[in-house]
C-alpha cells in the first residue's frame, strides 16, 4: 500500500453485488476500501441444456437443494411460513461470489424508486449517472423469437399494454443463448463486477472466500468486523462499515451485531404459467423481453429454469415450453435471522390473491395465443429480491443511515426499501450504493469540519490473521 493510502481512513464494504460494488466504487479514494465477499469468483454455468436434460432424466437433479453442487454461484433455500410449518414450496435464489445476485439477472434496466422518492430519498442524480455509465436499450425487440412477437402482440390486444424490458446488454455481443440467469458466457450482459472491476483498479482490495459474522461495536461505533476465512476467524478493522449483503445476508449481521431489524421480509415471489409449445426454443430467447405492469404484480415472457430442471410439471423437452412470469410485489410480513426456520415468510390473502389474477391473466395470454386450456400448467413458487427488513423512513432521506445504527455504520442494499418492487431491483439498489458511499462521505467530512482537531477513533489491530 502506498503511503498516501495508507493514511486514508478505511472502509469496510461487505458484498459485491450491485448495493456494495457501487458504494465501494464511490469510496474508494476518500477511504482505503476492502470489499469482502463470502463466495468466491463468479463463473457461468458450463453445462449446455441438453446435459442438464439428460441430469433431470437420470433423476440427479431431485431437488433444487443440489443447485449448489452444480452450479456453486447459486444459493437456494426453502421458507416456512409465520407459525413455524413448511409452506407451499417457495425457493429463495440468490447469487453467492463476485458480483452477487446481479451475474444471475436478466439485466433489466428499470427505474423502481417511487417509495423511496415518496419518503423523501431522491435518486435523481445517481439514477442519471447511470443511464451514462450503463448500458442499457430496447435493442433487443429487433431480434425476438416468432412466439415472443405473438406473445406482445396478444397482451397489446388484450389491451395489457406491453413495454419491451431496457436491458443492460451489448447487444454487439450478445448471441442470444437465453442463459442471462445462468451467467452470460460471453460477456454481453452488465453485471456488478463491472463496478467492482473499476473499484479494484483504483486501489480497494477484494477479499473472497470471507464470511461475516457481526459488526463490532465499541463506544457507539462500529471499528471492524469479525470474519471467516474457512475455518479461521479474524477480526479486521475499520473506520466505516456498509453492509451489502443482500436482503437475507444483512438483517442476520446486524443481529449478530445487537441491532435488531424489523419482520418486514419481502421476497417479490415469481410464478410462472407455461404450456407446452413444439419448436418455441424459448429458453435460447432474451428473458423477460418486455413487461406488463399490473397492480401488484407484473407479467413477463421467462423461461423458468428452477421448474424445468426439478419441477416434475416441466418434464418437456427444453425447447417444447412457452412460459410467462408473475412477479409479485408482496406484503412485508417475514423475516430472516440464524434462529430456526431461519427464514419465516408467507404469503397474505391479498398477495395469494394478487397471485391468483397473474395465473387468470397469463392464462387469457396463452389461450389467445392459441394453446389448448387443458395443457396449462405451474411451476415452482419461487423468489430472488429479499429486502425490507432495515427500511428508510422519512427522518432517514438525508442520512441514508436508519437511526438505529451506529454514525459509521451504513446498509446499502434493498434491506432499506420501504416496501416491495415486485420489479427488477437492480438499477435503484446502484442507485442506493451510490447515494449511501456519497452520504457516509459528507457525513465525515461534516464531523470532522466541525471538530478539526478530532480524529476518527482507530481501531484496536489484532493479532493479523492472512486470508
Amino acid at each position: 500500500m502506498s503511503e498516501d493510502r495508507a493514511t486514508l481512513p478505511r472502509a469496510i464494504v461487505v458484498g459485491s453485488g450491485a448495493g456494495g460494488a457501487a458504494a465501494a466504487r464511490e469510496l474508494q479514494g476518500a477511504y482505503q476500501v476492502t470489499i469482502l465477499e463470502a463466495g468466491g469468483a463468479f463463473r457461468p454455468l458450463g453445462l449446455s441444456t441438453a446435459w442438464m436434460e439428460r441430469l433431470r432424466s437420470g433423476g440427479l437433479l431431485f431437488s433444487h437443494r443440489v443447485t449448489g453442487l452444480v452450479f456453486p454461484p447459486m444459493r437456494t433455500r426453502s421458507t416456512a411460513t409465520q407459525d413455524g410449518r413448511r409452506s407451499p414450496p417457495m425457493v429463495l435464489v440468490n447469487g453467492l461470489g463476485t458480483g452477487g445476485t446481479t451475474t444471475l439477472s436478466t439485466g433489466n434496466a428499470l427505474r423502481m424508486d417511487e417509495s423511496l422518492k415518496a419518503i423523501g430519498v431522491d435518486l435523481d442524480a445517481e439514477l442519471d449517472q447511470l443511464a451514462r455509465e450503463v448500458p442499457a436499450s430496447t435493442d433487443h425487440q429487433r431480434s425476438w423469437s416468432e412466439p415472443t412477437r405473438k406473445l406482445f402482440e396478444v397482451s397489446r390486444d388484450l389491451g395489457l399494454e406491453p413495454r419491451p424490458t431496457p436491458k443492460m446488454v451489448d447487444y454487439g455481443r450478445c448471441r442470444r443463448c437465453g442463459r442471462c440467469v445462468l451467467g452470460c458466457p460471453y460477456g454481453a450482459k452488465w453485471d456488478s463486477r463491472r463496478f467492482l472491476d473499476q473499484a479494484v483498479a483504483l486501489g480497494a482490495e477484494l477479499l473472497t472466500g470471507c464470511t461475516v459474522r457481526r459488526v463490532v461495536i465499541r463506544g457507539g461505533r462500529a471499528v471492524g468486523v469479525k470474519v471467516r476465512f474457512g475455518a479461521r476467524p479474524a477480526f479486521l478493522p475499520a473506520d466505516l462499515v456498509v453492509l451489502s449483503a443482500g436482503g437475507l445476508g444483512t438483517p442476520p449481521i446486524l443481529e449478530r451485531s445487537g441491532i435488531p431489524c424489523e419482520p418486514r421480509l419481502f421476497v417479490d415471489p415469481v410464478l410462472c404459467v407455461a404450456a407446452p409449445l413444439p419448436r418455441s426454443r424459448q429458453q435460447r430467447e432474451i428473458p423477460m423481453p418486455f413487461v406488463i405492469q399490473r397492480p401488484g404484480y407484473i407479467v413477463s415472457p421467462y423461461f423458468d429454469y428452477l421448474s424445468f430442471l426439478f419441477d416434475r410439471r416441466w418434464r418437456h423437452p427444453a425447447d417444447g415450453i412457452l412460459s410467462l412470469m408473475i412477479k409479485l410485489a408482496d406484503s412485508e410480513r417475514g423475516s430472516v435471522s440464524d434462529r430456526r426456520p431461519r427464514i419465516r415468510k408467507r404469503l397474505t390473502e391479498r398477495d395469494q390473491e394478487r397471485l391468483e389474477d397473474g395465473v387468470a391473466v397469463c392464462r387469457r395470454i396463452l389461450e389467445r395465443f392459441g394453446v389448448d386450456p387443458a395443457s396449462i400448467f405451474l411451476g415452482t413458487l419461487n423468489a430472488g429480491h429479499p429486502g425490507g427488513m432495515l427500511p428508510l423512513t422519512a427522518e432517514d432521506a438525508d442520512t441514508m443511515r436508519p437511526g438505529r445504527l451506529p454514525p459509521n455504520l451504513y446498509v446499502a442494499d434493498a434491506t432499506l426499501f420501504p416496501r416491495s418492487l415486485g420489479n427488477p431491483p437492480i438499477l435503484t439498489i446502484l442507485a442506493i450504493g451510490m447515494k449511501v458511499a456519497r452520504a457516509a462521505m459528507g457525513a465525515s467530512r461534516a464531523a470532522l469540519s466541525s471538530a478539526p482537531t478530532a480524529v476518527l477513533p482507530a481501531a484496536r489491530e489484532p493479532s493479523p490473521v492472512t486470508p
